[in-house]
């Protein structure tokens, strides 16, 4: 026997990648990473078919995330990512004139680079 699981589609001799369960109570079939081992129950497909998978007529497909592959960024990550540097970036007296309101000095801050604060000593 093959340690290498097959697709269980027929004449596809290509390696599984995902593992297909179907819920019929809930009219669901569930697409997950490669289950650890065969169950008798279960389809075991390749990447193309796991990819081209359609469920009956009034079905619902849920499809389970890999935690092991990379998630790719998305243009809403870039484009938070972006916003973040540029307020960064902004001068502090420009940042507070646009958040509408000036912060409320701290009594015991003495100075400030960046994120970081230089304070007093509770002793003084």
């Amino acid at each position: 026997m093959s340690p290498v699981r097959r697709c269980s589609r027929t004449a596809c001799g290509r390696s599984a990648v995902a593992t297909l369960t179907y819920v019929y109570a809930d009219s669901t079939a569930v697409l997950g990473p490669l289950a650890t081992y065969a169950e008798p129950h279960c389809y075991d497909l390749c990447a193309e078919h796991s990819e081209r998978l359609t469920a009956p007529r009034g079905w619902e497909v849920v499809r389970l995330l890999d935690g092991s592959a990379p998630a790719r960024p998305s243009g809403d990550d870039l484009e938070a990512l972006a916003n973040a540097v540029r307020e960064a970036a902004r001068p502090q007296q420009r940042a507070a004139e646009a958040g509408g309101g000036a912060r409320t000095p701290d009594p015991m801050e003495v100075a400030r680079r960046g994120h970081l604060r230089i304070l007093r000593s509770p002793d003084n």
